[in-house]
């Protein structure tokens, strides 16, 4: 198993209620599919360099994780399908 972060973009309009299902949507992903997630850091609200989706801001999560690096995919899959996700991207440590 390997160390990864994902750090991912969430649509700021979002109540706070629906930006924390999203992270435990994630949080559950990794540990449903045999992974660890050792940290959750919430960076929150910041405003973008120039319009993604014509939207100036975001809520930004950073989750390091460990596990096997079949399921970047499908993190990656996850949340291009998830609508309240605006970007996402995953490093390896």
């Amino acid at each position: 198993m390997n160390k990864y972060e994902m750090l991912y973009i969430i649509a700021n309009e979002l109540e706070d209620e629906a930006k924390e299902a999203v992270i435990a949507k994630f949080e559950k992903l990794v540990t449903d599919n045999g992974g660890n997630v050792e940290k959750i850091d919430k960076w929150g609200t910041k405003k973008f360099a120039y319009p993604i989706d014509y939207k100036a801001e975001g809520y930004y999560v950073l989750m390091t994780y460990e596990a096997a690096p079949t399921l970047n995919k499908e993190l990656v899959r996850v949340a291009g399908i998830t609508d309240d996700v605006i970007r996402q991207m995953i490093t390896k440590l």
